[in-house]
């Protein structure tokens, strides 16, 4: 059932998924107050700073398969691009070429100057109404209206807030995150037990720098090739950040860990993480060079391996619901279409 009249909705979380969410429904005509944990919006369309130039260490590139997806790309006409990691290689544990040369089944597509643009852009008309750096405690029924919803918050100086009088709240977090807020809020008791059954995987991710590469005389290091997939039992991912579209031109490289190896090794301190996963880049590239940079990443929920199998949640009779791309898949058109589905069903 959806709402017949405009109303104050929460959303809590600024990925994808939230803000496809918060802008459809004001779009619609309601009032949308967002929320988000970090002291930035995108969620894993990430992308970090350096000075030797960006890293996209969250999701690498995007695909175009629905067609609401590519009609909201349009309203950002040059934002997104394609990239030549079109010619993905996928290589043997040893990095030899197991598979190559295939012609692409579908674009892969970036936002420039990174992945976190896309977000920033589509977030502007929510400005005026989005919290950063607070986390959301507890769900409660308001103290004055029983019949709308209170969130209980906490701020990065451990302050806490009480933000009331919303009509529904809908949960745009990763799937522990909404399994976790709605057990510890006594509520939805069925999609406590739903979600499971979710299953997402973490992932270890490493960024290195190689700014001697652009040294006189000297050619890129490394492989030809710009992405790969591995079969390394450390390695699931690697891709040279320099070769994106709108990307800075010192040799960059981001390498995700495989979901086995980084689970394996989730609470390992980033120095031990470092240390193991740049021998398995220089046993998959062949570059020995000492990186100039070196990061890492932890995303403890990086990407499904076990969705729910429908788009979103709605209760429209207590104005709860949850969506995000551990709905139907991992991509971020997975996110997008679960917000978009989310939104359209409350409005």
């Amino acid at each position: 059932m959806a709402l017949s009249a405009p109303q104050h909705l929460a959303v809590i979380g600024a990925g994808m998924a939230g803000i496809a969410c918060a802008r459809t429904l004001v779009q619609a005509g309601h009032t949308v107050q967002l929320f988000e944990k970090s002291r930035g919006v995108g969620g894993r369309m990430a992308t970090r700073r350096s000075p030797f130039g960006s890293f996209d260490h969250g999701a690498q590139y995007f695909t175009q398969r629905d067609p609401r997806f590519s009609q909201a790309l349009a309203t950002v006409p040059g934002l997104c691009k394609p990239w030549s990691a079109n010619t993905v290689r996928v290589l043997d544990a040893q990095g030899r070429v197991a598979a190559a040369g295939l012609p692409p089944r579908e674009p892969h597509w970036v936002p420039a100057p990174g992945m976190n643009a896309l977000a920033r852009q589509w977030v502007q008309p929510l400005l005026a109404e989005l919290t950063l750096q607070t986390r959301i405690t507890r769900l409660e029924r308001d103290a004055l209206n029983a019949r709308r919803w209170q969130l209980r918050t906490e701020g990065p100086d451990g302050g806490q807030q009480v933000f009331s009088g919303f009509h529904g709240v809908l949960l745009a977090m990763p799937s522990p995150q909404t399994r976790e807020l709605l057990q510890g809020s006594g509520l939805a008791e069925a999609w406590v037990k739903r979600l499971e059954r979710v299953q997402v995987a973490p992932c270890w991710t490493l960024m290195l720098a190689f700014p001697q590469a652009m040294q006189p005389g000297m050619n890129a290091l490394g492989p030809q090739w710009n992405a790969a997939r591995s079969t390394h039992h450390r390695i699931a991912w690697l891709a040279r950040e320099s070769s994106k579209p709108g990307r800075e031109p010192i040799e960059r490289w981001t390498v995700q860990a495989s979901a086995a190896w980084s689970q394996e090794h989730l609470e390992d301190d980033a120095p031990r993480v470092q240390g193991k996963l740049l021998k398995a880049f220089s046993e998959v590239t062949g570059i020995r060079a000492e990186p100039a940079y070196v990061d890492t990443q932890r995303w403890r929920y990086a990407q499904t391996t076990a969705p729910l199998g429908q788009s979103h949640l709605w209760d429209a009779k207590t104005g709860l619901g949850a969506c995000g791309d551990w709905c139907l898949g991992h991509r971020v058109e997975n996110a997008f279409v679960s917000g978009l589905e989310l939104a359209l069903a409350v409005a």
